[in-house]
């Protein structure tokens, strides 16, 4: 018989030594088979040549051809094959020389803003702006499939991992542009899995626009009142929406009514659409007020217009009611805009209690019911803080000039457009009518700049385009 170990003996069975003792516990080391290894490097090889042909298409093409000249036709099929390359590009370069320099100076540009730009910081500002884990998996790292230039700007073409969806880099573009010194960054979605991120090399904004030529048949859901960021037209919708724009005093909230008014003019002239202007200070839109149906510079009459106008369209309604779904603009049922110049006034600084009540109630009526019926509601403000106007969700169409706090550029434009490189409160006082625009179809803010529309253009169009009279209401 074996006799039990006593308590504490030398033949006690050993205890596991804990923290407290000094003891360090590791993980074991799991070696990875390398057959499993081999297998990941033919899979990647494979993978590369395959996808090969989507990422360098021009480079392919000439390499296929070129082999299939050698191969058919040997060295003559193939000195042949390039000596007509040869020719075509000088027939391009003398024929045209300004569109060969371009198109080789931005293939050139692209491939040294990929090599030294892009791919050798991509890393690095993935990492700090906390869009990749660390520096050691590269695995798990967003890969730049391409990268392509224009006259103004980079595009990024990147393919994400899994677990990393496009808003992830929509609410690090302020990060991206600062990594990549770049004046602001935009992520365009392509998939669910590929975006391409938009880098600009310069301000195209920073000098200022003269007003545009008056257009002989105006599009009324498409104005032009200025220059997109891209160097593209700033096509301003008006016929069925609302818009609402805002900005500090001197932003530039003239440039954009008066640019869509000059827009406008062919219509005010044929009867097809009209201007209905409120303006309490007086000033703005007294200049040019012969281009207005009807204009009303004090609180009671601005009032009237407002509810004239909600009497209008309800009438326009009730006649469209089983018979038409949408407007649009003739002589008889023309297009009215009703341009509101400072709606706060009306809303919140006006004494009188009972004509703020009235103003509200017609200026929600005619932005939840008038889009259809062709009536839109154009209001400029300055302060967008909710006490002053608590109706900014009925306007689906919304411009941000520049704005006082960081706050403010979420209230005017939406949830997450700050996120989204919409830094309406850091556009610089020396540039008046650039300004951010979120429409209704698109979440993210477009960086835009209205032209400038002088005294003398507003007095030549009054002149040409005016009604002939005036009515103060």
């Amino acid at each position: 018989m074996m006799r039990q170990p006593k308590v504490g003996s030398a033949q006690s069975s050993p205890t596991l030594p804990t923290p407290a003792q000094g003891v360090r516990w590791t993980t074991p080391i799991v070696e990875t088979p390398g057959i499993v290894v081999l297998t990941s490097w033919i899979w990647r090889l494979v993978r590369f040549l395959l996808t090969l042909p989507f990422r360098f298409p021009v480079m392919v093409a000439c390499l296929v051809a070129s082999a299939g000249a050698w191969w058919w036709l040997g060295w003559p099929g193939l000195a042949g094959l390039w000596g007509a390359a040869a020719v075509v590009s000088l027939v391009w370069w003398r024929t045209w020389p300004d569109s060969y320099r371009t198109w080789v100076t931005l293939r050139l540009l692209a491939w040294w803003r990929h090599v030294a730009v892009y791919r050798r910081h991509w890393q690095p500002v993935l990492v700090i702006s906390g869009l990749a884990e660390s520096y050691q998996e590269r695995r798990y790292l967003p890969r730049i499939r391409r990268v392509s230039c224009n006259a103004w700007a980079d595009y990024v073409r990147v393919s994400l991992v899994a677990g990393t969806a496009p808003a992830d880099f929509e609410h690090r573009v302020t990060e991206l542009a600062h990594g990549f010194a770049a004046p602001s960054c935009r992520v365009v979605v392509n998939g669910p899995r590929d975006i391409t991120l938009e880098f600009p090399r310069r301000d195209t904004l920073a000098e200022p626009l003269n007003a545009l030529p008056i257009i002989d048949a105006p599009d009324l859901d498409a104005l032009p009142v200025g220059q997109r960021e891209d160097g593209s037209p700033w096509l301003l919708r008006l016929h069925g929406t609302h818009v609402l724009v805002v900005g500090v005093t001197g932003a530039g909230k003239g440039s954009v009514i008066w640019s869509t008014v000059r827009a406008m003019l062919p219509a005010l002239a044929d009867g097809t659409a009209q201007v209905w202007a409120i303006d309490p200070k007086r000033m703005e839109l007294a200049y040019g007020r012969d281009l207005f149906a009807h204009y009303a510079d004090t609180g009671e009459s601005a009032v009237a217009l407002l509810e004239k106008a909600v009497t209008d369209m309800q009438e326009r309604a009730e006649r469209y009611a089983g018979k038409q779904r949408s407007h649009v603009p003739t002589t008889a049922d023309p297009f009215v805009v009703v341009l509101l110049d400072e709606v706060a006034f009306l809303t919140a600084y006006h004494p009188d209690r009972d004509v703020r009540r009235r103003a509200e109630n017609a200026i929600a009526t005619l932005t939840s019911q008038g889009r259809s019926v062709g009536f839109a509601v154009l209001a400029a403000l300055q302060d967008p803080r909710k006490e002053v106007m608590n109706l900014r969700n009925l306007f689906p169409d919304k411009v941000a000039l520049r704005l006082d706090e960081a706050s403010q550029v979420d209230m005017v434009l939406g949830e997450g457009a700050r996120e989204r490189g919409a830094e309406a409160h850091l556009i610089d006082p020396t540039l008046p009518g650039v300004a951010y625009v979120r429409v209704e179809d698109s979440p993210s803010p477009v960086r835009v700049r209205a032209t400038y529309v002088s005294d003398e253009d507003i007095t030549a169009m009054a002149e040409g385009y005016g009604v002939g009279s005036w009515k103060a209401e």
